[in-house]
C-alpha cells in the first residue's frame, strides 16, 4: 500500500524513499546518494535579492558527505545581506533535507538542498528571509489556537523571443490560447514537469493575456499556478520554481522575465497569492452560508495593512507602473467575489452539489455529493515577481494574523466590500483608499506599520530599516507622473530591472 500511495508523485526521492518530503532525513539523503550514484552537492539558499545563490561540493568520500550535510559550510553575510556589516558578517548555511531535489540540468548526478542561515553562535539567523517566514507561521498558529495559514501562488511571466509570422495571436488576446498561437506551450509545460519533479504542487498552467511584438521580438505571457500547502514550503517551491524557468528560457535561447512590466499599455505580471486557513485539515474559509468569521478577519487584516505589504510584494519602480487602471491590476484597497477589480478577489468556489455537475457532464455517472469547500481561497492581487517571496509571505501571514486582532475586524472587511467593476463607479473609486503609487510611498506605509510587523519578533528592525533603505535609494516618489507613458523611458526602466526577483 505504502508504495502504491508514492508511485504517482514525480519527484524521484519520494517514490525512491516512500515517504513525503517533509521526512526526508539525513539517512535519507545518505541513502539517495548512493542509489542515484551522485557526485556533486548543491547548497542553495535565498539572498537578500529575492533570488538562489549556489555552493557546489564534489563529494569525495562518505565521511566529507556526512560533514557537508551535518555541518553546512561557512558564507560572506555582507555579500548577501547588504545590512550587515562586513566586520562580523559570518554565517552558516544549514542544509533542510526536506527541500532535497535532484538537479534536473546538471551534467553530472547532482543532489540540490535548500539551507536556512545560522549565526557564529549556533543560534538561526534573526533577519534570514525563511527564519523571519518561519517565525510568522509560529507567530500565526499562537494567536489563532493552532490554525495554519497555508498559500499558493501564481506565477505569470513573459517569455521574450524572435517573432514568428505563421499563426500569430490578437494583441492582449493571449489568455487561455492553444498552440499553435501560443507558442512557448512547450517551455511552460517542460518548466511544470520539472518543478514538479523537483517537489512544486503544480495545479495547472496556461497562457495569460499578454501578447504583442516590437520590431523583430516577440512577447508572450504565460502563468503557472500552485496548489495550497505548508507556508514555508509554498515559498521554497516558488524560489525552484523561478530558477527552474530561467534555466529553461536560458536553454531555448530566450529570456523568462517576472518584471511586474514589459511596456506600455500592455498587461503586466503579478504574482497573485491565494491563501487558506485551516484547522485539523478543515478550511476554515468556509461558513454555513458562505464565508466565514475566519475569513473576514483574513481580509480585513490584509486590506488593513495593504499599503505596507507592497513594501514586500512590489519593490522596484517598475510594479508601480502596472498598478494602475485598466492593466490586470488592482489599484484601490477593497475586495469582492469573483472581481478582478478588486485588490482582494474571492475566487468562485465549489459548492455543496458542485459532484452533480459532473453527472450532467457525464450522462453514465451517478450523481454523488462530494465536499469541494477544500477549494476555497482567497486571492492577493497586489504583489509582483519583484518579490522576495519569503518575506512577501511573512508580511501576509503577519497580515493575517493582525485582521484576528482587530477590533470590529468582520465590519471593517464587509465596510471595504465591492460587487462592481471599481473603474466604471466613479462613485465607489472615491470611497476607497488607494495603493502607493512608488517605491517612497510604500516605504512611508512601512515606517507607519513598522511595529506591527515586528512585533512577536517576526520581523528583525534591522531587517525593516534594510527594507526602507533600499525603497527610498529608488528617489522614484513622482517618477510615475514624471516619465507618463512616455514609451521610450518606460523601455529604460524595464531594462534596468527585467531580472527582478
Amino acid at each position: 500500500m505504502k508504495e502504491e500511495c508514492y508511485k504517482l508523485n514525480p519527484n524521484r526521492l519520494v517514490q525512491f524513499l516512500e515517504k513525503p518530503m517533509k521526512e526526508f532525513t539525513k539517512a535519507d539523503i545518505i541513502r539517495v546518494v548512493e542509489e542515484f550514484q551522485i557526485e556533486m552537492i548543491n547548497l542553495r539558499y535565498m539572498a537578500n535579492d529575492g533570488r538562489l545563490k549556489t555552493l557546489n561540493f564534489v563529494i569525495n568520500s562518505m565521511e566529507h558527505l556526512d560533514e557537508v550535510l551535518t555541518c553546512g559550510e561557512r558564507v560572506d553575510g555582507s555579500s548577501l545581506f547588504p545590512f550587515l556589516e562586513a566586520g562580523s558578517s559570518d554565517l552558516y548555511v544549514i542544509p533542510r533535507f526536506r527541500t532535497a531535489f535532484l538537479n534536473p540540468f546538471a551534467e553530472i548526478p547532482t543532489l540540490d538542498i535548500l539551507c536556512a542561515f545560522y549565526t557564529g553562535d549556533g543560534k538561526p539567523f534573526n533577519m534570514a528571509p525563511e527564519y523571519t517566514l518561519h517565525k510568522a507561521g509560529e507567530a500565526f498558529r499562537k494567536a489563532t489556537g493552532g490554525m495554519e495559514f497555508e498559500v499558493m501562488g501564481e506565477l505569470e511571466y513573459y517569455v521574450i523571443g524572435q517573432k514568428e509570422d505563421l499563426y500569430v495571436p490578437a494583441d492582449q488576446k493571449g489568455y487561455h490560447t492553444s498552440r499553435p498561437f501560443c507558442k512557448f506551450e512547450a517551455l511552460r509545460t517542460q518548466a511544470m514537469k520539472l518543478i514538479a519533479e523537483c517537489g512544486g504542487l503544480i495545479k495547472y498552467g496556461h497562457s495569460e493575456v499578454g501578447n504583442f511584438t516590437v520590431g523583430d521580438l516577440m512577447y508572450e505571457q504565460n502563468e503557472i499556478e500552485f496548489l495550497p500547502t505548508y507556508l514555508e514550503d509554498a515559498a521554497d517551491q516558488l524560489v525552484i520554481a523561478k530558477w527552474i524557468m530561467r534555466e529553461l528560457g536560458y536553454q531555448y535561447g530566450v529570456t523568462v522575465t517576472f518584471a511586474p512590466k514589459i511596456t506600455v499599455g500592455k498587461a503586466g505580471s503579478g504574482m497573485h497569492v491565494h491563501t487558506r486557513v485551516s484547522l485539523n485539515g478543515k478550511n476554515m474559509y468556509v461558513g454555513e452560508n458562505g464565508l466565514s468569521e475566519v475569513a473576514h478577519k483574513t481580509i480585513a487584516g490584509i486590506l488593513d495593512l495593504a499599503g505596507s505589504l507592497t513594501a514586500f510584494g512590489d519593490t522596484n519602480p517598475t510594479s508601480y507602473f502596472r498598478l494602475v487602471p485598466h492593466q490586470e491590476a488592482p489599484t484601490n484597497i477593497c475586495w469582492g467575489d469573483r472581481n478582478r477589480s478588486a485588490m482582494v478577489r474571492v475566487p468562485l468556489g465549489w459548492q455543496k452539489g458542485s459532484g452533480n455537475m459532473m453527472a450532467a457532464c457525464n450522462p453514465l455517472e451517478a450523481n454523488t455529493e462530494v465536499d469541494f469547500s477544500h477549494k476555497q481561497t482567497i486571492e492577493l492581487r497586489t504583489p509582483d515577481g519583484s518579490a522576495n517571496v519569503y518575506l512577501l509571505l511573512a508580511g501576509m501571514t503577519v497580515a493575517a494574523r493582525h485582521g484576528f486582532e482587530m477590533e470590529n475586524a468582520v465590519q471593517y472587511a464587509k465596510d471595504r466590500y465591492v460587487s462592481v467593476n471599481i473603474f466604471e463607479h466613479e462613485d465607489v473609486l472615491k470611497r476607497l483608499a488607494v495603493l502607493p503609487d512608488s517605491c517612497a510611498a510604500s516605504a512611508d506605509l512601512l515606517e507607519r506599520d513598522r511595529k506591527l510587523y515586528e512585533e512577536q519578533g517576526v520581523f528583525d528592525p534591522k531587517l525593516i530599516d534594510g527594507i526602507l533603505e533600499s525603497l527610498r535609494k529608488f528617489n522614484d516618489r513622482t517618477l510615475r507622473q514624471d516619465i507618463g507613458n512616455d514609451q521610450q523611458k518606460i523601455l529604460e526602466l524595464v531594462e534596468t530591472f527585467i531580472h527582478c526577483g
